[in-house]
């Protein structure tokens, strides 16, 4: 499969997994039916919120595995110069900031914060009007997911070598991902659809640098260096 091949599928898949969180935004009751399965009535709280064995698995075990597998391929790929898997790492952090960005510009609150599980905030669309009880927002997409998510580079890295591994990285990369979201859901934190949505952030992210990396970077430097070659002569 050529380059262009490869990259055209991704982006319309890509744009289909668009279309679906699009309109899974007109069913919010699905995000309120599974979260209200973590949630307490008779207390009006989330009873794993602030559980250490919850937080110990899922934001620091989790997390440092993530960050772990990023420093051993920073390190492998300045060792040996391997500039492919130094994009792999670039594009690991560039999708976690992008998800943190938004999330900071959001006014989105978490379950936890919302009228409907013992909150004070008001839920609204992701494309509504932002009403005056919001609540403390900063909760839109899933910032914890994004970091298992991110393992999707490892995917876009291998795809040209190994493709067949390289299909076994992307489905590590969103387990991981749904993994370490629903973590979060079980403390109150998060909706599913926000976590879908961090996957998919990460997802076009990767696909597009890579692509850019693929499609015009490596040519460029192909052109150059017959060009170089050619003068040489």
């Amino acid at each position: 499969m050529t380059p262009s091949t490869f990259y055209r599928r991704q982006l319309l898949c890509l744009l289909f997994c668009l279309l679906a969180l699009l309109w899974l935004e007109h069913y919010p009751q699905l995000d309120f039916s599974l979260q209200a399965w973590f949630y307490d009535p008779a207390s009006s709280r989330f009873p794993l919120q602030d559980a250490r064995w919850l937080e110990w698995l899922n934001h620091r075990l989790a997390k440092y595995l993530v960050l772990l597998t990023g420093l051993l391929l920073a390190w492998r790929g300045w060792r040996q110069r391997d500039a492919r898997r130094l994009l792999t790492v670039v594009a690991m952090l560039l999708a976690g900031a992008v998800v943190a960005w938004l999330k900071s510009e959001s006014a989105h609150s978490c379950p936890w914060d919302l009228q409907a599980f013992g909150g004070t905030a008001s839920w609204f669309p992701l494309r509504g009007l932002v009403p005056a009880d919001a609540g403390p927002g900063h909760c839109f997409p899933g910032g914890h997911a994004s970091a298992g998510f991110s393992l999707l580079a490892l995917a876009y890295w291998q795809w040209l070598l190994r493709p067949t591994l390289a299909r076994g990285l992307f489905w590590l990369g969103m387990g991981a991902g749904m993994l370490m979201g629903f973590g979060q859901m079980l403390r109150g934190a998060h909706f599913l659809s926000h976590n879908l949505w961090s996957g998919w952030l990460v997802w076009a992210t990767c696909c597009l640098l890579f692509a850019c990396y693929d499609l015009l970077w490596q040519p460029w430097r192909q052109r150059s260096a017959a060009r170089r070659q050619l003068s040489a002569a």
